[in-house]
């Protein structure tokens, strides 16, 4: 997923919060795939704001939307990221450029962060079009909306809206069925559950009268059994759309609309996944759904908004992705314009160190690399202590009290009983100690999915290429030396010095440590072996007797060079507006936002486009030369809010 590390935290940006519907020294090694590219992610994510850093466990579905959102014991979210990380401790050190440093506020508002994916084919991807692709000729229509508009008269298309929304606090709405017959009763079934998706329909008899009762259907009965629809056989079986949501993550997204359209999430497909604080426009594949009952959703989701409708017969594959276009907005800047040039133009010419971003290593006092670090040690039960033991930082409360409870009493059944929801990972790493016992710790491990459970492994492998990288720019600077290793045809080889002079910083590369890499020949190769030794892990065994666990590595490239390098310095006098003009304002003609010269704020609007597996808060720091965890950026929105 590309990188959108929240800096700001929900609590103090001043945003509403709404829920839809209610709310990764041999020279003929084959180059390895970063494991986020190889996976069609571009960063994990931290805890408050998003589904994949195991600290935090999984959202999934609208249940989710009704946890607990208060923090324990009256702390306030910057209380507890005084507990987090700093880009020190995860190997971020160095910077390219040499211009001076500034400060700004980076996500003030989710709408400071816009991304739009770049599709295989290199275009943007964009919500432009909300019409419905025409049926092919010789399929008749299937649908009669003129039939299904009439037997629903105004005030049951109301009860049915609140009802859809959750604002009927009956929970469903009965509609008496004049003039009865079954094929009257046929079209006002058909009419609510295509014009209100996430709602079933039943009959009942009530004192000799027929009532048609819509309800909602979200959840397990109708998701196991979702209602069959024919399909033209010259229509392609996938309808591609494009996504454009606010302030939600993709698998949440993805959630919400499985939920609605009463399908299971895994009929959904697409190339990468999005983080949660921004507005992110990405392209969607769905197995034989409409685009009629997709473009429903428009009438009863909110910050979301589906369009650019397209059958085709394949699905989308994670990591067909070229990359994200960003349009970001960094709030309160200080540089003067010459530091603001001097800091965009050594982006746009030079580049910024590809470092994994913070997002990668969780928000709380147990880095998610310590339990990578355990897994690679096969230390079942340091992994357990370090996964269920209390810790500082961001965690809901519900959290909190699980970990106590396992820390008083090491009884699995008693510490899930304090989650309401038992899908994140800590609820499912009890489970599986529940199940197989504290003796097995492997298998209970195993109930954890495997993309989190790799997530950890990932992320010691990237604390590990942190800060290796770090010594390497210490050690050499930005030109390429004897011992480096770059890639060609498919292999990587470490450069002779005479190869040195023909090539520069941009085409090195360094590896992530595993059984089928090589290292670079100069003492930085011997630091790899130094810092595992140090951590108890032989770099010359790296497979692990659970396969999953084994790690093969991989090479990533040292420096980035983004494309599409624009900025510009605006001025404004309402901190409350939105700076971007998104694309659901182009298609409501809404105009774009204007800018006074004399403004009272002044923010830098930033445009670049990055490559999969990097992050953009990576390259805001080389522009800010700006510690990016939410620790630091937690402090200092907090004192310019005060």
């Amino acid at each position: 997923m590309e990188d959108l590390e929240p800096l700001l935290p929900p609590a103090l940006a001043g945003e509403k919060r709404t829920c839809p519907g209610g709310e990764p020294g041999h020279s003929t090694k084959r180059p390895k795939v970063d494991p986020d590219e190889q996976n069609g992610r571009l960063s994990h994510s931290p805890a408050q704001e998003e589904d994949e850093d195991p600290a935090a466990g999984v959202k999934e579905g609208l249940e989710e939307e009704e946890e607990e959102e208060g923090e324990p014991d009256g702390e306030t979210f910057a209380d507890m990221m005084k507990h987090g990380l700093t880009e020190i401790d995860v190997g971020i050190l160095k910077f390219v450029s040499d211009h001076e440093g500034f400060s700004g506020i980076l996500k003030e508002r989710y709408s400071d962060f816009v991304v739009h994916e770049i599709n295989r084919d290199g275009k943007r991807v964009q919500l432009d079009d909300l019409s419905i692709p025409p049926m092919p000729e010789e399929v008749p229509e299937v649908e009669e909306p003129e039939q299904e508009t009439e037997v629903l008269s105004d005030e049951h298309k109301q009860q049915l809206g609140e009802l859809q929304l959750f604002k009927n606090k009956e929970g469903n709405v009965s509609i008496e069925v004049v003039d009865d017959t079954k094929e009257k009763r046929t079209l006002v079934h058909k009419a609510i559950k295509t014009q209100y998706p996430g709602l079933e329909t039943k009959t009942e008899e009530r004192e000799g009268k027929k009532f048609i009762v819509a309800y909602h259907a979200a959840g397990k009965r109708a998701l196991a059994a979702p209602r069959k629809h024919s399909w033209p056989k010259n229509r392609g079986n996938f309808c591609h759309f494009v996504l454009y949501k606010e302030n939600k993550d993709t698998m949440e997204a993805i959630n919400v609309l499985s939920k609605f359209l009463r399908l299971r999430p895994n009929v959904f497909s697409y190339m990468g996944t999005k983080d949660k604080r921004a507005i992110t426009v990405q392209e969607i594949a769905v197995f034989k759904i409409t685009a009629e009952r997709l473009s429903h959703l428009n009438k009863c989701l909110m910050n979301f908004k589906l369009g650019n409708f397209l059958y085709k017969s394949h699905p989308l594959k994670l990591g067909e992705l070229q990359g994200n276009h960003f349009t970001v907005v960094i709030r309160n800047v200080t540089g003067t314009d010459e530091q603001i040039l001097q800091a965009m133009t050594s982006l746009r010419d030079t580049g910024f160190l590809n470092y994994y971003g913070m997002q990668r290593f969780g928000t709380t006092a147990v880095p998610t690399y310590m339990v990578g670090r355990a897994i690679l040690q096969n230390n079942w039960s340091e992994v357990v202590d370090l996964i269920l033991k209390p810790r500082s930082g961001a965690e809901k409360s519900f959290l909190v009290r699980c970990r106590q409870e396992w820390a008083e009493s090491q009884d699995p059944d008693a510490a899930l009983r304090k989650l309401p929801v038992k899908r994140c990972v800590e609820g499912q790493l009890l489970r599986g100690l529940s199940m197989h016992g504290k003796n097995n710790i492997i298998t209970a491990f195993g109930l954890i999915p495997r993309n989190n459970r790799l997530m950890y492994i990932h992320s010691y492998q990237s604390y590990v290429w942190n800060t290796m990288v770090s010594r390497r720019i210490e050690a050499f600077g930005l030109k390429a030396v004897e011992g480096d290793l770059v890639l060609r045809g498919g292999t990587a080889s470490a450069l002779s010095a005479e190869e040195a002079e023909q090539h520069s910083i941009h085409d090195i590369v360094m590896p992530l440590p595993g059984f089928d890499v090589i290292y670079p020949t100069h003492h930085v190769g011997k630091g790899y072996r130094e810092m595992l030794a140090a951590d108890e892990l032989d770099i010359d065994n790296m497979r692990h007797k659970v396969r999953d666990y084994s790690l093969a590595g991989a090479y990533r490239r040292v420096i980035i060079r983004p494309s599409d390098v624009h900025w510009e310095v605006i001025r404004y006098d309402d901190p409350r507006i939105s700076l971007v003009h998104t694309d659901v304002e182009k298609l409501e003609k809404k105009p774009a936002p204007v800018f006074n010269t004399e403004g009272k704020y002044r923010a830098l609007r930033m445009d670049f486009s990055l490559p999969p597996s990097t992050y953009a808060t990576m390259a805001i720091r080389e522009v800010l030369k700006m510690d990016t965890s939410i620790k630091n950026q937690t402090q200092l929105n907090t004192t310019w809010f005060n």
